[in-house]
Formats: C-alpha cells, structure tokens, sequence
C-alpha cells in the first residue's frame, strides 16, 4: 500500500442528509480545508447516476489537494472514477472480491461492529478497519449497539491493522477514544451537519497535535 497512514486520522463520511441542503462538493472543500485527511463517499439514496456525479467532482477537487476519495460499497463507482478505495460493510462484497477488482495499489477498508467480525479473514486483509459505533448516533438507523470506549478498546487490541472509530463522535468526546488506541476518527454529523465545517474539522484534526 503506498498510502500514508497518516491519511486515516480524520476521515470526512457524507450524508446528505445532514447536510442542511447545502451542495456535497462545499461542504468536503472546507472540511479538507480544516483537516480531514480522507474522505469516504457514502451514499445509501442516490441513484447510480447521482452517485458517480459526486464521485467525479469529489475526485476532482480531492486529487489536487492529495486527499484520497474512499467510495463507500460501490466498487464499480470507484473504479469508473479512479477513487483511491473501497469502503464495505459486512453484508457488502467480500474484502478479497474487493481487492480482487481494485488491485494490489488502492485502499481496501472494513466496518467491524464485532469481537466476531474481527476474528474473520476479511478483517486481516483490508488495509484499514472502521469499528463501532462508539456513541449513539442517528445517521444509520439500524447501527448496532453503541461499544462505548471499553468496547473499543477490546476490539482495537484484536488487530494490527490501522484503526478508525466511528459512530457519534465529535470533537468534545474524541479524546478518549484516541487514547483507547484508534488510529483516526471517521466523522459524519459532526463535520457534515456542522454550522462551519472548516472549524468542526479544525476541532477535530487538533486532537492529534
């Protein structure tokens, strides 16, 4: 992989639907402007269509800025745009299948919610691991019961592999989950439906300083 790892400290995930309306592409530029190092496009609405329009312009504005564009789920999406990777689910295509299609040079990530989900192969083959969720947190309605920071650290210590949480985190209750061992913090409501998601992300990227 040829990523540095450093790109996993503050992942940007959209939602659209928190973001007040305002247009996708606004939003990503200020984060990036106030941190995030990597930003995961997820998209669980939108048609094929709307979705590989903002994967062009999100790659677009990305690439220049040296910030990778994770495509959430939708290989074929991230393979027509050139994205740097794939994030899946654990019902999405398997991580081998993934790897298979994208090739030995982009970025392979994973949602673990589980001390199970850990212990299978797919979790030892992606480049990066998204565990949670942490807190209680309303963009995914069927999310899984919130691991808390103890949760997490059990987890996290199941794998060598970079570490992001996720799941109703924000720059006032991060700290704790850092120093529980994540690598980084993948952020959706806190950065997206932020009023000024420049600060937000500022906010945030300071906790690694």
């Amino acid at each position: 992989m040829s990523f540095d790892p450093a790109v996993y400290r503050l992942c940007l995930v959209t939602d659209r639907d928190v973001g007040r309306g305002r247009a996708l592409v606004d939003i990503v530029a200020q984060a990036v402007a106030g941190g995030v190092t990597m930003v995961q496009l997820r998209e669980k609405t939108a048609t094929t269509r709307e979705f590989l329009e903002e994967a062009r312009a999100l790659k677009a504005l990305l690439t220049p800025l040296g910030v990778p564009l994770v495509v959430n789920d939708r290989v074929d999406i991230a393979l027509a745009v050139d994205a740097d990777g794939v994030h899946v689910g654990q019902t999405d295509m398997p991580v081998a299948q993934v790897r298979a299609l994208l090739g030995p040079r982009r970025i392979v990530g994973l949602s673990i919610t589980s001390a199970e989900q850990m212990r299978r192969e797919d979790a030892g083959r992606t480049d990066y691991l998204g565990v949670g969720p942490l807190y209680l947190q309303h963009t995914k309605p069927n999310a899984s019961t919130p691991l808390g920071v103890e949760g997490f650290r059990t987890l996290r210590a199941m794998t060598d592999r970079p570490v992001m949480a996720i799941g109703g985190l924000k720059a006032g209750n991060s700290a704790p989950v850092l120093a529980a061992g994540a690598d980084g913090l993948a952020i959706v409501s806190g950065i997206v439906g932020a009023d000024d998601p420049r600060a937000a992300a500022a906010q945030l990227r300071a906790l690694f300083s």
